[in-house]
C-alpha cells in the first residue's frame, strides 16, 4: 500500500486552492459528525480501486471527518456463485436469493466488508466492520425473490458507537427480520434507507465511470433537479439502468433536507469533488427555482443587494438601483445567486454574478449560468484580475484580455473591431461596488 502520507500531499497538491479547501472544512465540521456524508461503495470499486478508496477515506479522517460507508459486492458473489456451480437467477433486476445463495451471500458480504476494514486499519485509519444489527428487514417478495428483503427500520446506535470512537463505520448490505432471519438487501436500497434516516450533508456514489455520462460518454458536472430534471429525463440517451438510477437519485433528494448534495465520482477523486468547487464528477442538488426578471420592478432589491454584498465584500454603490437598467435578471428564489445582464452598446454586458459563500460549490451559480448562456448567444463582461471565479471564467469563454486591473472575457464575438469595441467598454465602465477603503 502506499505511503498515506504521500497520498495526501498529492491528493492536496492536485485539488485546489487552500482557500477553497478551507471553505469546504469549514462548511462540513459544523454538520454533526454523524450526518457529514454517506458513501455508497460498489462491489466493483472495492475489487478494482481499493487502494484509491482507502487513501481518499484516510485523507478524511486526516482532516477530521468522518464518513459513513455502506457497500455491496456484486461481481465478487457472481465469481464466487460461478465457482460453486450455482446459477445466478435475476427477477426484476433483483438477485433471486435461495438458502443456498445466501450461505453463499452473507461469506462474501463479510469478505469483502472484513478486506475493506483490514485494508484502511493497514494504512493507520481508524475502522470498524458492521456486519448486522443495521437494517431491520423483511421478505420483499419470498414466492418470487427468495431471501430478498427490503428496509423496512434502520437502527444506528452502532453507527453512532463508531463515529463516537472517531471511525469510520463500514457497512454490509445485509439486512434481518425481527426474528433474525438474514435477508439479502440490494445494496443501493440499504444505502438510501440510511440516507433517509441520517439526512446527511453528502451523499458520495463512488463508481467506475466517475460520474453521470452525456449522450457522447463525457461527465455532466452538475444537475440541479428544480430546474433540469424534467429535460435530462427526455433525452434518448438517459435509458435503461441509468435512467432508473436518476430517478431513485431525484426521490431520495426530494425527500431531503435542500442542503443535502449527491456526488458520483471515482474513488481516486473523491477528495477533490468534495473540497473544491469544480469538483470531479456529477454533483446533484434539488437546486432552486430561479426566477427572471427584465426590470427591477419584481425584484427584492434589498435581498439582491445583501447577496451581492456578501458575494463579494462590498455594498452596491447607493445609486446602483436608479443608474441600472437591466436586460435581464437571473435570481435564485432564496436570493443564494444571482445574474444580472444590461445592455451596453447594442451588446449584453453582465453586471454583476454574485453566489453567496454558504452555495458556493452547490452548482446553484451553475445552473443560472447555464441559463443565462443559453438565453444570451452573445457576451461580455470584466473581473478583477485577482477574482478566484476567473478559472471559471477562462474556461467558459471564448476569449480573455488583461487591460488595467481588470481581465475582460467575451462570447460570441469573432471580428476584431468587436472584441476591441467590448474591452474598451468593460474597461471604462463606472465601478457600482463601493470602496472598501
Amino acid at each position: 500500500m502506499t505511503d498515506i502520507r504521500t497520498t495526501i500531499a498529492r491528493l492536496l497538491s492536485n485539488m485546489g486552492s487552500t482557500r477553497e479547501i478551507q471553505l469546504y472544512l469549514r462548511r462540513f465540521s459544523q454538520v454533526d459528525a454523524s450526518r457529514f456524508a454517506v458513501v455508497k461503495v460498489g462491489g466493483a470499486v472495492l475489487r478494482d480501486d481499493r487502494e484509491a478508496l482507502v487513501s481518499s477515506l484516510a485523507f478524511l479522517q486526516q482532516v477530521g471527518l468522518t464518513p459513513i460507508v455502506v457497500h455491496g459486492a456484486g461481481p465478487q458473489l457472481d465469481e464466487e456463485m460461478a465457482a460453486a456451480g450455482i446459477e445466478k437467477e435475476v427477477v426484476d433486476g433483483l438477485r433471486y436469493t435461495s438458502p443456498e445463495v445466501l450461505r453463499v451471500v452473507r461469506r462474501v458480504s463479510q469478505r469483502a466488508n472484513l478486506e475493506l476494514v483490514e485494508a484502511l486499519q493497514s494504512s493507520d485509519v481508524r475502522a470498524t466492520s458492521i456486519l448486522s444489527g443495521i437494517f431491520e428487514a423483511e421478505p420483499l417478495d419470498p414466492e418470487r425473490l427468495g431471501l430478498v428483503g427490503h428496509v423496512t427500520r434502520v437502527d444506528t446506535a452502532g453507527i453512532q458507537a463508531a463515529i463516537g470512537a472517531g471511525s469510520i463505520p463500514v457497512i454490509a448490505s445485509l439486512g434481518e427480520t425481527a426474528g433474525g432471519q438474514i435477508l439479502n438487501v440490494n445494496a443501493d436500497w440499504s444505502a438510501n434507507e440510511l440516507v433517509k434516516e441520517l439526512q446527511p450533508y453528502k451523499i458520495i456514489f463512488l463508481t467506475g465511470t466517475g460520474g453521470l455520462l452525456d449522450a457522447d460518454g463525457r461527465i455532466i458536472e452538475s444537475i440541479s433537479l428544480s430546474t433540469q430534471y424534467a429535460e435530462l429525463m427526455r433525452q434518448p440517451w438517459l435509458h435503461s439502468g441509468m435512467r432508473v438510477k436518476m430517478e431513485q437519485i431525484h426521490d431520495l433528494l426530494m425527500d431531503l433536507p435542500p442542503t443535502t448534495s449527491l456526488s458520483i465520482t471515482r474513488p481516486d477523486e473523491m477528495a477533490k469533488e468534495l473540497f473544491t468547487h469544480r469538483g470531479s464528477g456529477t454533483l446533484v442538488r434539488r437546486g432552486e427555482r430561479i426566477l427572471e426578471f427584465d426590470s427591477w420592478d419584481d425584484v427584492d432589491r434589498p435581498r439582491l443587494a445583501d447577496l451581492v454584498s456578501s458575494s463579494f465584500g462590498r455594498k452596491l454603490s447607493a445609486d446602483y438601483f436608479e443608474t441600472t437598467v437591466p436586460h435581464a435578471v437571473y435570481v435564485s428564489e432564496h436570493y443564494r445567486a444571482a445574474i444580472v445582464l444590461v445592455k451596453h452598446g447594442g451588446r449584453i454586458y453582465m453586471d454583476k454574478f454574485a453566489v453567496i459563500e454558504e452555495a458556493q460549490g452547490e452548482g446553484l451559480g451553475r445552473a443560472l449560468w447555464d441559463l443565462m448562456r443559453s438565453q444570451n448567444p452573445t457576451l461580455f463582461w470584466r473581473s478583477r484580475r485577482r477574482n478566484p471565479i476567473n478559472e471559471f471564467y477562462f474556461a467558459h469563454s471564448d476569449g480573455a484580455v488583461k487591460v488595467d486591473d481588470w481581465a475582460v472575457f467575451w462570447i460570441g464575438l469573432t471580428e476584431w473591431n468587436e472584441v476591441h469595441a467590448v474591452v474598451e467598454a468593460a474597461r471604462t465602465r463606472p465601478v457600482t461596488l463601493e470602496s472598501t477603503g
